[in-house]
């Protein structure tokens, strides 16, 4: 019996618990502008030839240098954006129940968040950010203006949900609590430290509760942050599981900062990757997710899958969140760590071929027919 097989019959045997699952979410929020970059236009509207590639588009940039250019997006879709909104709707899909706390708008919530907000309880901290997501067959530029979420701080949390009392009885009622996009809210660390030495210390144990955090692409923070950020993710584990979820690009940037040299793509690379970051951090589990593969690492073990790539998606902007959901939502259903990362592959995977959040029949469905 395969993984594929071994995952799709986890998920049949378990599939009906999600509905029994709550889960928190904040605390970003972007309006995110899906755009192809024009390298040669030969008409109006789609008539144009795209960069093939993420190193073409930087030689136009370069080429730029003491002179100026002109460089075209062309919009394809205006879309709900931010790690928890996606992640969130995503998890909706599956089937849990969402609250999310987040930049969804200032007064009344953004029409992109809509629909997110007719199907899960949401609580606005501020207006969204916004990025303009840049496309490319080889990966993707994201151009964002986030000065809104100076606004998300502990105080603006605490008052958005009613008090302490409220904050605390949303982490109460809550199984799966996820803490993402640490990078671009300059307040986080003041956030997970209120949390650990404040707020959770009152809050009810929940057997099984896990917290996870995301970290989006901490190249613009020093070592020093992120290795200061970290030691507090840690503390989170006196109160439940935590898990770390990290794509290629953050996995190799938090094994340098750690000390351990160079992360390898590999799957022997990818299972030493998040050992070594899970033993040093001493945390529940350490998820690794490149486009082609996955690997997570557990105080048991380490695991690896497949993942079933696509060489022309009709989306990526997103696709990590969705691999986070697919993941954390098999957490809550009490799936084998194997599963959990089958489970994250297959709701990226879809979603990068239709540009949907999958529901569970969608994701059997897509394991029954994964060759």
């Amino acid at each position: 019996m395969d993984f594929k097989t071994r995952t799709l019959q986890e998920l049949r045997d378990r599939r009906g618990v999600l509905a029994s699952k709550n889960t928190l979410l904040g605390f970003d929020g972007f309006v995110d502008t899906i755009v192809t970059p024009v390298a040669l236009r030969a008409g109006q509207g789609d008539n144009f030839t795209p960069f093939t590639g993420i190193a073409e588009f930087g030689q136009r940039i370069l080429g730029a240098a003491g002179k100026s250019t002109n460089l075209e997006f062309y919009p394809l879709m205006d879309k709900l954006g931010g790690n928890g909104p996606i992640m969130g709707n995503a998890l909706l899909a599956h089937g849990a129940r969402v609250t999310y706390v987040g930049a969804l708008g200032r007064g009344t919530v953004h029409p992109v968040f809509a629909d997110f907000a007719s199907r899960a309880r949401v609580i606005s901290l501020c207006a969204p950010a916004q990025t303009t997501a840049v496309e490319f067959p080889d990966g993707k530029l994201m151009l964002g203006m986030m000065r809104s979420l100076d606004e998300i701080t502990p105080a603006s949390i605490a008052a958005a949900l009613g008090g302490s009392d409220g904050y605390r009885a949303a982490l109460a009622a809550a199984d799966l609590i996820a803490l993402v996009n640490w990078t671009m809210i300059p307040n986080m660390t003041a956030i997970f430290t209120d949390l650990v030495e404040r707020v959770l210390p009152q809050v009810p144990v929940r057997p099984g509760r896990t917290f996870f955090f995301d970290l989006a692409d901490p190249e613009k923070r020093s070592p020093a942050d992120l290795v200061y950020a970290f030691e507090t993710i840690a503390k989170f584990e006196q109160f439940g599981r935590v898990t770390l979820g990290l794509n290629l690009k953050e996995a190799q940037q938090v094994f340098a900062a750690l000390g351990f040299g160079v992360a390898v793509e590999t799957e022997a690379g990818l299972r030493d990757t998040a050992a070594k970051i899970r033993a040093r951090l001493d945390l529940t589990t350490v998820v690794v997710h490149p486009k082609e593969s996955a690997a997570c690492a557990t105080r048991d073990g380490t695991w690896w899958v497949p993942g079933p790539y696509v060489a022309q998606p009709l989306i990526t902007t997103g696709a990590g969140d969705h691999f986070n959901a697919g993941f954390s939502a098999a957490q809550l259903i009490g799936c084998t760590p194997e599963a959990c990362l089958g489970l994250g592959v297959c709701t990226s995977g879809h979603y990068v071929r239709t540009a949907q959040s999958p529901t569970l029949s969608d994701l059997e469905t897509f394991l029954a027919n994964w060759r």
